[in-house]
């Protein structure tokens, strides 16, 4: 339902991080989806890490981009020290807001925002401690995008949390306390993941065998995890008719396997793209590396999932949500992969949850900037208590 115009159209202040699409993804669409139901409204996309500090930038980048391609086993080190050991934790978490603070109040002073939507977690957890002191004084929005490993993604000090998985409630709820503010919402994916598309009309536009199996390997926004392992146990399969290679942002990678598979009929690798709704409704099982949202998109679009070929850090937590919750299959080894794969091919599909049944994103955005009537919203918002 669109959102009732005000007299001042509101000011949207939506924080992200360009590690990957994790983030970058979702504020884009969340900004498309605010502009869609209040016409008019002021929407300010900023890069935290362009105002969070030197050392902030430098941790959550470069740092990151060294242990994930140079020093995988670093990743579960950092992410033990700097997430999982409460002592640890807590200090870290203190030198984040003495870095952070100050670059993010000039931001948030800059643009005067009626509220401030954090999809990233260190601009969350600064911004939660800033608004529990009453230093930010702008309503905060936490967006929570993945399903766990929520250290830094939920903070007391966040006036909502808007989760994309209805399973992550209750760990939110442990870490920003029992009376938080949770509403599961729809809105940090493309549209199109909302609307019907059958998989022949998606191989058809994409240019895809009308038969036979077909696997999408994604290695994520910085293409990692064992993507060309992934590929060559799919093409063992002999009822794969495709495997298509997806690999984000990571040139050096995309071009290693353009000239790896150039002899393969049977594989395609493509780069960057923004036709995931269309090949995740083309494929018959998706092989990813890193959980996030690539997970929810897939069971948006009914497509079996199977997280291979980087479980470290966060993405260990991951995989044990994954697997408690039933919504991806975990597949640590070679062979694992590959009775995952059959299994995805010959047992039923995933349930389909109906996710345009949940009230958007942009709706809840709205109504915590203050800006809104009660009845310009629909009644049925999935707030998740107890």
């Amino acid at each position: 339902m669109p959102y009732a115009q005000p007299t001042l159209p509101p000011r949207v202040l939506i924080l992200t991080a360009s590690v990957g699409e994790g983030h970058d993804a979702p504020a884009r669409a969340l900004s498309a989806q605010l502009r869609r139901e209040c016409p008019g409204v002021e929407v300010v996309v900023a890069d935290v890490l362009a105002v969070m500090g030197r050392s902030v930038r430098t941790a959550s980048e470069s740092a990151m981009r060294l242990v994930v391609f140079r020093g995988a086993w670093l990743w579960d080190v950092s992410y033990a020290v700097f997430a999982r050991f409460g002592p640890t934790r807590r200090l870290s978490q203190w030198a984040l807001e003495r870095a952070g603070s100050p670059g993010l109040l000039r931001l948030v002073e800059a643009r005067r925002p009626d509220v401030v939507v954090s999809l990233y977690p260190q601009s969350t957890e600064v911004l939660g401690r800033l608004r529990a002191r009453g230093r930010l004084q702008v309503p905060l929005c936490a967006g929570v995008t993945d399903i766990s490993a929520l250290w830094y993604w939920a903070t007391p000090g966040a006036d909502l949390h808007l989760v994309t998985h209805p399973e992550s409630a209750a760990e939110v709820r442990r870490i920003a306390g029992p009376r938080t503010e949770v509403r599961c919402v729809h809105g940090f994916t493309e549209p199109a993941f909302l609307e019907e598309r059958s998989a022949a009309d998606a191989r058809a536009s994409l240019g895809l065998p009308s038969s036979g199996k077909v696997v999408v390997v994604s290695g994520g926004g910085w293409g990692v995890g064992r993507v060309a392992e992934a590929i060559d146990l799919a093409l063992d399969l002999p009822d794969v008719a495709l495997v298509v290679c997806l690999c984000g942002r990571n040139e050096k990678l995309r071009d290693h396997l353009r000239a790896r598979y150039a002899p393969h009929p049977r594989a395609r690798v493509e780069g960057f793209t923004d036709l995931m709704p269309d090949w995740l409704a083309a494929a018959d099982a998706l092989v990813h590396s890193t959980g996030g949202l690539t997970i929810l998109e897939a069971q948006m679009r009914n497509c079996p999932a199977i997280s291979y070929g980087f479980g470290r850090g966060h993405v260990r937590q991951h995989n044990e949500a994954f697997r408690r919750f039933g919504l991806a299959r975990v597949a640590g080894s070679d062979a694992e992969l590959t009775a995952a794969l059959r299994e995805a091919f010959d047992g039923p599909r995933p349930s389909l949850f109906d996710f345009a049944a949940l009230p958007s994103a942009a709706s809840a955005v709205l109504e915590l900037a203050g800006k809104s009537a009660p009845a310009a919203h629909p009644s049925g918002s999935l707030a998740i208590h107890g």
